[in-house]
């Protein structure tokens, strides 16, 4: 079988690394397909998606509404949960009313985050674009009011000083009794359904791949995750990773369809009629 060789998008963040370590380290073969990993900030995939540059990416559930033309989804690899979604920091204890025409800084307009900030309503302020790992400095520095954090900033806002105002995550779950889809794996249509299952399976073995044996994931999550300790690179992995990445099951994919119609409804942007995953008919 010739190989094809797959542009492979993810983040340096730990949950994604765990999850394709044994892929990018050849240790999972990806049934035909040679992968070619591309590392980069959630948003910059994002964009990339919405351009249709990658073959395979993880994007924000958010910026799934703005590329389902070219991409389908798959059912592994994602970060949806429960107790795991973006927060509200600033460098003084303050109420949500309190920001309301205040600068909170986001990680992107496509992130699953801003979708929430944006449901919230009650914020009409300047929203800065800043990667994510300069939210909290910045906000620390005054340079904003507050910053919306995702990733690892659950764990590590304290150490910079800062209060949580809101975690929106809880709000989601809250609001709708679902766990929240933060970010999902999708891969271009044009590539076909059986190129699809082998993907999705190879990610699916590479999870798992990870689970048995996390020693051997370990230097290549360590090599991307410098600034971080390893307490809060496991944090992070036992906080994102779980069942749902493995497959998304009837309540992941119900919570991934609200999100989908809830952005829909907030951009006055209509769903696509066909599939959004693979093996939908």
């Amino acid at each position: 079988m010739t190989e094809r060789v797959l542009t492979l998008g993810y983040s340096p963040c730990p949950n994604d690394t765990f999850i394709f370590a044994a892929i990018a380290d050849g240790r999972v073969a990806a049934g035909g397909e040679r992968p070619a990993p591309f590392l980069a900030d959630v948003e910059v995939l994002n964009r990339k998606a919405r351009g249709g540059e990658l073959d395979v990416t993880k994007i924000s559930c958010h910026a799934l509404l703005h590329c389902l033309d070219r991409y389908w989804m798959l059912r592994a690899g994602g970060a949806l949960g429960r107790g795991c979604g973006p927060l509200i920091v600033a460098r003084e204890p303050v109420s949500i009313d309190a920001l309301s025409d205040k600068s909170i800084a986001i990680p992107g307009r496509l992130t699953t985050a801003h979708l929430l900030l944006q449901l919230l309503g009650s914020h009409h302020g300047r929203r800065p674009e800043l990667p994510f790992e300069q939210i909290m400095p910045a906000v620390a520095a005054g340079r904003v009011a507050a910053g919306l954090v995702i990733h690892e900033g659950r764990f590590t806002y304290r150490a910079h000083g800062l209060h949580l105002v809101m975690d929106l995550g809880a709000w989601w779950e809250a609001r709708t009794g679902l766990p929240l889809p933060l970010g999902c794996i999708v891969i271009r249509r044009e590539l076909g359904r059986e190129v699809a299952a082998r993907v999705e399976a190879a990610i699916r073995a590479s999870l798992l791949a990870a689970r048995a044996a996390p020693l051997e994931a370990w230097p290549y999550i360590r090599a991307h995750a410098q600034e971080l300790e390893d307490t809060v690179i496991q944090r992070h992995i036992d906080t994102f990773v779980n069942d749902y990445s493995l497959d998304l099951g009837t309540d992941g994919e119900r919570a991934l369809r609200a999100v989908l119609a809830t952005a829909a409804d907030q951009e006055r942007i209509a769903l696509p009629d066909g599939a959004i995953f693979w093996d939908e008919t």
